[in-house]
């Protein structure tokens, strides 16, 4: 695993590359969190680490402390890089039961392309300031 937490993104997709921009000037400490695409060969390496119920699954991943997370559960822990009035939301949305999370999660990621516009090029190779 990394050493750094790592927030896995598809690097074709028009929410990801918004929600990187916007997450990166309201983290609580810069560099905190790296972003990654899926595609890249560092991604798909990482993901080949993961157990095997995860590697199949075409979602978003958060590499928190060493260990994996996916879907919502990745998402929602994102709120924890942020600033405090970001993180202030984590307990309210981690009440919430994973299934039903899940589905939401799953309904927004069948949407995506059509609400978002893909980006020309992916931007997470040049977007983190190591």
């Amino acid at each position: 695993m990394t050493q750094k937490d790592t927030l896995l993104m598809d690097g074709d997709c028009g929410l990801c590359t918004h929600t990187a921009v916007f997450m990166n000037p309201r983290l609580k400490q810069q560099n905190s969190i790296r972003f990654l695409a899926i595609e890249s060969e560092e991604g798909q390496d990482l993901i080949s680490t993961f157990p095997e119920n995860f590697q199949a699954a075409d979602t978003v991943y958060l590499i928190r402390s060493g260990k994996p997370y996916m879907r919502s559960a990745a998402g929602i822990r994102c709120l924890l890089y942020m600033k405090w009035y970001y993180s202030i939301w984590f307990p309210l949305f981690w009440i919430v039961p994973l299934p039903l999370r899940n589905i939401a999660y799953r309904i927004v990621a069948r949407n995506r392309h059509r609400v978002f516009k893909r980006p020309a090029t992916c931007i997470f190779p040049s977007f983190n300031i190591e």
